[in-house]
């Protein structure tokens, strides 16, 4: 069996860490604190003659740049944690109670107004598996409207239900496969302490990093072998690949209650067995605007590289008014505005 390159100890985006001796040691986030003695000794002993050699000017600048990297991704990491957090409240304490009579929400997500200008990404790693039909660049797939204009990802749901029916998700948003360098599905629905599985059909080493209300970093070398852990915590995970494949993202809502649904291209939604009584809805879309870059590391080559950046997630909620044995209709329409 051929054997696959060491793991370096640094992985996903750069976390600087001024010295107050230096101002220029550099440390980044490892996988778990076993690599973290090596991976200081092994960046610090290759910058420790350049730091040295550097003029208090120099060393100056570079201490300012450093604490706007901080800054930078400190922000990322507080908008990350408040985005879980949020999505999390309202859904605590849920109760699964025999539902009789229930009522049906059913409805619709749809595009209003102009067609949104989408980005495109070069495929700049592995084109022969990540780009089979030579296109040159990949569709990020943040925004999906279909020929009715259903807006297709949105994920709604029941924000302060209390009680109802058990749990029912779809299996399918259970399971993650990586093809062609694209997370399918590009939305999950697990239930709290439900398994996410993983695996990967393409023949290049894809690493999954998470982060929000989960946070793993894992290695897939091998194709259609399934890994599987455990989702804890209610929240949003954002989930991207740490092999160079910058443009690959998808989104995880980890929940309490079963009235969650994610939309196809023909923005349709429904849900069943809903207790009567007035409830906030919720439609939830990860957003589309690409906003910048930010710098990240290929875990093989480690070399620098550029992951595309976008705006914030959007909501829209209204009030629905359930009643036993009838349907309520709620529909959302959404714009680039």
């Amino acid at each position: 069996m051929a054997h696959l390159p060491r793991m370096p100890a640094r992985y996903g985006m750069g976390i600087v860490r001024p010295n107050t001796q230096d101002h220029c040691s550099v440390d980044t986030e490892v996988p778990d604190s076993s690599n973290l003695g090596e991976s200081k000794r092994g960046l610090s002993g290759s910058l420790a003659g350049d730091c040295r050699a550097l003029d208090p000017k120099t060393r100056d600048r570079r201490s300012r740049a450093q604490g706007k990297r901080i800054g930078t991704h400190l922000s990322l990491l507080v908008n990350v944690c408040f985005a879980a957090s949020a999505l999390a409240s309202g859904q605590s304490n849920y109760r699964v109670v025999a539902v009789s009579n229930g009522g049906t929400i059913s409805g619709t997500v749809k595009w209003s107004g102009p067609a949104a200008s989408l980005a495109e990404f070069p495929v700049t790693k592995d084109p022969a598996i990540c780009d089979p039909e030579s296109k040159k660049t990949v569709d990020l797939g943040r925004l999906i409207i279909g020929p009715q204009a259903g807006v297709a990802n949105t994920i709604v749901y029941l924000k302060d239900i209390s009680s109802g029916k058990a749990m029912d998700l779809p299996e399918q948003r259970r399971h993650l496969d990586q093809l062609h360098c694209r997370y399918i599905p590009h939305i999950l629905l697990v239930p709290q302490n439900a398994t996410l599985q993983m695996e990967s059909s393409d023949a290049t080493l894809h690493t999954i990093h998470m982060e929000g209300a989960a946070s793993f970093n894992l290695p897939f070398p091998f194709t259609h072998q399934i890994t599987a852990r455990a989702m804890s915590t209610p929240g949003l995970v954002t989930l991207r690949c740490n092999g160079g494949h910058v443009w690959m993202s998808a989104e995880m809502m980890v929940v309490q209650h079963p009235y969650y649904a994610v939309t196809d291209e023909s923005g349709k939604f429904e849900f069943t067995d809903v207790p009567a009584g007035t409830y906030q809805i919720v439609a939830w879309h990860e957003g589309w605007v690409h906003s910048g870059k930010q710098q990240v590391y290929d875990v093989l080559s480690q070399h620098k590289i550029y992951r595309p950046v976008f705006t914030e997630p959007k909501t829209w909620e209204k009030s629905v008014t359930v009643t036993p044995s009838n349907v309520s209709v709620v529909n959302f329409a959404i714009s680039g505005k």
